[in-house]
């Protein structure tokens, strides 16, 4: 028999939940009833963001997890943290991003665009995946974008070491996120739980404001016009809580569309997938 969906009661993780949409999805779903675990890179953010998304909610049942998600000691740390607390989840909304006008590395030696845009995604929600499954029916969210329709995976050059370009290492990243959603989508097919992606609309957040050059210079300029935070959340929120299932789709705020050709080629995704599982040693200890 299968389960009605009702999101009231699940137990729901969003990352980059101390601001934007991710803040905003949180204040949302913790709003519809459910347990809610913000994932924050900075403490006293973090805690601010708790407090708020309680007050603004009315629902006590929401909680903080700090992880510096450009780094792969801490993504583990992460959900070994997670399964100590928790033995299930229904919901993991992959929504942490940056956009860097200057290649920067992590911690780990990684590009920082790839890395926390596509790479934590990877690995958090690998990690995850058995509690997923044991929670099923569940669902995994990642946050692309529409730039992921100018997006090209260069497998020859995927950390940018030999020519960096902010805004085209970002769309990468996006494609990869649409990439990544469709294999893991294909991979969970009977499980219970399923895997969609979506672009939340030109959200008015902090998100780039501290980049420089071309890209950051038209985001402060056209910032004013862009959807509120709220409005950005509501597609977030309306596909963890919908009654409806989806499985391996691709959406533009609330509607479902066509995502790039690029995104639909079943032996980039394979690929990418590998090449993801090498670089965050998944399978390894």
């Amino acid at each position: 028999m299968v389960k009605e969906w009702q999101i009231s009661g699940k137990l729901c993780m969003i990352t980059g939940a101390n601001s934007g949409i991710g803040k905003a999805t949180a204040i949302g779903l913790a709003g519809l009833g459910a347990r809610v675990v913000m994932v924050c890179r900075n403490k006293e953010k973090g805690e601010a963001a708790l407090d708020e998304v309680i007050a603004k909610s009315g629902n006590e049942s929401v909680e903080l997890m700090l992880a510096e998600l450009s780094s792969k000691k801490a993504i583990r740390r992460l959900a070994d943290d997670y399964r100590k607390k928790h033995k299930e989840l229904h919901v993991l909304i992959n929504n942490a991003g940056a956009l860097n006008s200057k290649r920067v590395e992590t911690m780990d030696g990684l590009e920082m665009t790839f890395a926390v845009n596509h790479l934590a995604y990877f690995l958090l929600t690998n990690l995850l995946l058995d509690v997923l499954k044991l929670s099923a029916p569940a669902r995994v969210i990642n946050v692309s974008s529409n730039v992921h329709h100018q997006g090209v995976i260069n497998f020859d050059d995927l950390q940018a070491k030999f020519r960096y370009n902010g805004t085209a290492a970002y769309n990468q990243s996006k494609l990869a996120n649409v990439l990544f959603t469709y294999e893991l989508a294909r991979r969970l097919i009977g499980t219970g739980v399923t895997a969609n992606c979506l672009h939340p609309g030109v959200v008015r957040t902090n998100f780039g404001m501290e980049a420089t050059g071309f890209t950051a210079f038209m985001i402060r300029l056209m910032h004013p016009f862009f959807l509120s935070q709220e409005k950005g959340a509501e597609p977030l929120i309306y596909l963890a809580s919908t009654p409806e299932t989806f499985n391996g789709k691709y959406f533009s705020r609330k509607k479902e569309e066509r995502s790039s050709e690029a995104s639909y080629d079943e032996q980039d995704a394979k690929r990418l997938w590998e090449v993801s599982a090498e670089l965050t040693n998944l399978g390894k200890a």
